[in-house]
């Protein structure tokens, strides 16, 4: 392939600028607004190899397996170049502290009576799954949003991107464990601003008992199971003793983890929620800095799960958190890109021993932000997604691009055209960025809207 370089560097992996050619860049696949219908799911495809479209038979390497595309495929090169980080096992980084925090929490808190930890840890499971083990096991509805193909990514109709590390959960249960935490890196296309970004990292955990674990073995005639309605309040199959049971010890557990990581004096609140794969469900709230800050989704294990994976005889809970809100927070870190940096000046704060040690980020420079618009006609508005924009814009800047809104949308009163303005904010770790280079960006990322079809720029 022959490599034609930019007019500057327009990619930024951890923050070291590359020199690279747009063949390059856009090597793999990219959504586009063309469209079949599967399911209930409607796909869109482009296909980008070089300076040509890819055939549907061209496949693509991902975690040192070739996958064949199709007409579902939307995972991009700025995707790609994520798959491997695994910043949750890295020593030192932030990511990585307060999932041993998490963990500490369960050894020192729940240990055998040979003394070793009751829950087992997997945290290198790889991120390439099936569409059945994200969705279909754990009875997320055909209709979902989480589903589309704008809020998730595809590698092909069969596989795709764990949007959730949930996904391995009926496979752990089958595989007859009862206590298990699961770490690992997910993936959803969604908003860029300084707290989101389409890959993050989760940690779930798991919890069975059988009727002696649940009940210790009372004389009552305790049952875990009913034959009675569902309601707000259960699920119909349960006992009422049973998830009175189960809620107790799921809101002790994750409120003894609250008061062990924010400290003893931290309020918290349950809030009632909807999960596809629990009921009841709660989200648990604490008090931040004055506002009111969501720090897990967690619930009673939908039965049918637990049937479907061999284990029907057993109930439990389970719970799932987010791994960079927690370290934003608690670290006073002011933007999710900071997360992926090879800066020493970085890197070198979470430099600690012991987990638990206190750390307060001190930036280490503030360097200017620059924002520029762009706005073009919709080619098709029924099937474009901002999020189409977004998985774009990331490929063409890549974290130099800080925060992308959408300033305005426009009806022509006689065309009947859509238009779209979005507002680009870019911005360096590590050094000023010059008004030329943004333009040079900015132009890259215009030609790249009209390639991809996404709609014709408004001048």
């Amino acid at each position: 392939m022959h490599v034609h370089c930019l007019c500057l560097p327009v990619f930024d992996i951890g923050y070291q600028m590359q020199r690279i050619s747009s063949a390059t860049l856009y090597a793999y696949l990219q959504p586009s607004l063309s469209h079949t219908m599967h399911g209930h799911r409607l796909f869109f495809i482009r296909y980008f190899a070089s300076q040509h479209r890819c055939r549907k038979s061209e496949s693509i390497e991902l975690v040192n397996k070739s996958y064949p595309t199709d007409d579902t495929t939307n995972i991009t090169p700025n995707i790609i170049s994520k798959l491997g980080k695994d910043l949750h096992n890295r020593k030192h980084h932030p990511i990585n502290l307060i999932r041993q925090r998490i963990q500490e929490f369960f050894y020192r808190n729940y240990v055998g009576r040979t003394g070793n930890p009751l829950f087992a840890v997997f945290d290198n499971i790889s991120p390439i799954v099936t569409l059945t083990q994200n969705f279909d096991n754990h009875l997320v509805p055909a209709d979902h949003p989480s589903r589309h193909p704008k809020d998730s990514y595809y590698i092909n109709r069969h596989y795709m991107l764990r949007s959730q590390t949930t996904c391995h959960t009926s496979d752990l249960i089958a595989s007859g464990l009862d206590r298990f935490i699961t770490v690992g890196d997910v993936y959803r296309r969604d908003t860029i601003d300084r707290t989101h970004y389409p890959v993050f990292h989760q940690m779930d955990v798991t919890r069975l008992y059988n009727s002696e674990e649940l009940f210790q073995g009372s004389q009552h005639g305790l049952q875990l199971f009913d034959h009675s309605e569902r309601d707000q309040h259960k699920q119909g199959v349960h006992s009422v003793d049973a998830v009175q049971l189960l809620s107790i010890d799921l809101k002790e557990t994750l409120s003894s983890l609250a008061l062990s990581l924010f400290g003893k004096d931290v309020k918290y609140r349950w809030v009632d929620c909807y999960f596809p794969f629990t009921h009841p469900s709660w989200e648990l709230e604490i008090e931040y800095d004055g506002e009111w800050m969501e720090v897990l989704g967690a619930g009673i294990l939908e039965q049918q799960i637990l049937t479907n994976s061999g284990a029907s005889a057993k109930v439990g809970w389970a719970f799932g958190l987010g791994l960079e809100r927690l370290a934003m927070k608690l670290y006073n870190i002011p933007d999710v890109r900071l997360f992926w940096s090879e800066d020493a000046g970085f890197l070198s704060q979470f430099k600690v021993n012991d987990c638990h040690t206190p750390i307060s980020y001190k930036k280490i420079s503030k360097y200017p932000a620059l924002a520029q618009d762009i706005s073009f006609w919709l080619d098709d508005p029924e099937a474009y997604s901002s999020n189409d924009f977004y998985d774009l814009t990331r490929s063409v800047g890549g974290d130099l691009v800080e925060h992308v809104e959408i300033i305005d949308t426009f009806v022509h009163p006689k065309t009947g055209r859509t238009s779209h303005a979005y507002r680009v904010t870019y911005r360096h770790m590590n050094r000023n960025l010059t008004t030329e280079e943004i333009n040079c960006v900015q132009e890259e990322l215009r030609n790249r809207v009209e390639e991809e079809s996404l709609g014709i720029v408004r001048k």
